[in-house]
């Protein structure tokens, strides 16, 4: 059941990728200006994640879980009766705003009580929904701008958010956990700071001629998310704590695993475009090839518990990151002459290293994490987790735009050249992650590992 509601939430921060020309013609604008309708959903999922472990203590996570569903379903239609990007913009705002609190608390409710022996298998678990939803999201966002109309694309969530509220009140107990006062200049520098981040690339993106502006906005943003950090170190009751930063692992969760995770995050955004824009292919043509990247992460799944218990975290990661690195590469060189099984099976390929590695990030933030710990730790996971897909299709429309510049081209009509240069800087951008991987030791994760344990049976 948590695992369905998160999966509904996350497919709605993709669902619209193939469906972007067919909108982007109803409002009257360029295609790839739309990435504002999927960052501003994921920009309000961050903002108000913060909020989303205090409410569910005090007010209890059944009650938070069955409001969060509630307002998304209901800003869900909202966004399919929107005649303008404006009001659009607006209605993915509100529906950010309930998929803010149905991430963390689920995950809350999965991971508070968890063993740390259960934790391997039940990350495996919560973690289909981050995999499926981006992958499965634009092969129905094509299929339904195709045959329906793009607004179907929202109304389907009304019997999924009235089936998902059923079974909370049924099977979720409403337990609430001890708080004190909210952290309200946390909330205020942390969000404000990270929107006005995130506005300011995106207004990058789509302007070309206010420069300074653009990086005035970054820059506010970033000076009032330092004074973020800085607030919550010191605060006595901090809107969220760094304390799970003393573990390596999940440090490289932050580090490292971000940085990988901007990267994979702009798949679903680019390579979509670049299939009808760049290729030519129809929002289904495109939609149906994604889904050999869907299949990729169904084959490599039942093997990764076995990948990591064999060669542990440190290689894992290393070799991992390589091939995602190359897959990015492999997709930059598709052209014209690139027959549509080649891209199937590099699109497989990918699907395997993107399961992978998101399974062994998810799995390695918590191993060393003190159960009474983590709720904090989950909140500032789930917190980064946002930040990097909404940086994942942001960056995507960026890199778009100076590409297009480098080439002389309009990012308003990008073209496969456009997209390949694109796909080269995300390629390097992945490759950049190893750096934190190679800091870990061969040891670093063992706790829920079963080599530890075989190892440990041995010497008694």
């Amino acid at each position: 059941m948590v695992a369905g509601a998160l999966f509904m939430e996350i497919l709605d921060a993709t669902v619209i990728t193939t469906a972007l020309p067919v909108i982007a013609a109803d409002f009257s604008v360029p295609a790839a200006h739309l990435s504002i309708g999927v960052s501003a959903y994921l920009v309000a999922v961050t903002l108000f994640i913060p909020l989303s472990g205090y409410a569910a203590d005090k007010f209890g996570a059944r009650t938070i879980f069955i409001a969060a569903i509630a307002v998304f379903t209901v800003a869900s239609v909202l966004c399919g009766l929107s005649s303008s990007l404006f009001e659009f913009t607006l209605s993915r705002i509100l529906q950010g705003l309930g998929g803010a609190m149905m991430v963390p608390v689920g995950r809350l409710v999965v991971l508070r009580d968890l063993p740390k022996e259960k934790l391997v298998k039940t990350v495996a678990i919560i973690t289909w929904p981050a995999l499926s939803a981006p992958l499965l999201g634009p092969v129905l966002g094509g299929y339904i701008a195709t045959h329906f109309s793009w607004q179907w694309i929202f109304y389907m969530n009304i019997p999924l958010g009235i089936i998902a509220i059923l079974a909370s009140l049924y099977l979720l107990k409403n337990t609430k956990g001890d708080v004190g006062k909210f952290d309200i200049k946390g909330f205020l520098l942390t969000g404000v700071g990270f929107a006005l981040f995130m506005a300011g690339i995106e207004f990058l993106a789509s302007t070309s001629d206010k420069l300074l502006q653009s990086l005035g906005i970054i820059a506010i943003g970033l000076v009032l998310m330092a004074f973020a950090v800085k607030h919550v170190k010191t605060a006595k009751n901090p809107l969220f704590s760094f304390d799970a930063m003393q573990h390596k692992t999940f440090r490289l969760s932050v580090y490292g695993g971000s940085v990988v995770r901007v990267a994979l995050g702009s798949a679903p955004f680019l390579v979509p475009l670049m299939l009808q824009l760049g290729l030519g292919y129809s929002p289904v043509e495109a939609g149906s090839l994604l889904l050999w990247l869907f299949a990729g992460n169904l084959a490599i799944k039942p093997a990764t518990t076995w990948i990591m218990n064999k060669f542990g975290f440190k290689r894992a990661f290393i070799v991992n990151g390589v091939f995602i690195s190359l897959g990015f590469v492999a997709l930059a060189f598709v052209d014209h002459n690139t027959s549509s099984l080649v891209i199937a099976l590099i699109l497989f390929l990918n699907g395997v290293t993107r399961s992978m590695h998101l399974t062994l990030i998810n799995t390695i933030a918590f191993a060393d994490v003190p159960t009474n710990k983590m709720r904090d730790a989950n909140t500032l996971g789930a917190i980064l987790m946002q930040m990097n897909r909404g940086l994942g299709i942001t960056l995507s429309a960026l890199a778009i735009a100076i590409a297009a510049a480098v080439l002389g081209q309009s990012s308003a009509t990008p073209d496969l050249q456009t997209f390949s240069l694109a796909l080269l800087f995300m390629a390097g951008l992945a490759l950049t992650s190893i750096y934190d991987s190679l800091k870990l030791s061969k040891e670093d994760g063992n706790s829920v590992l079963n080599k530890r344990k075989n190892k440990n049976t041995q010497q008694t």
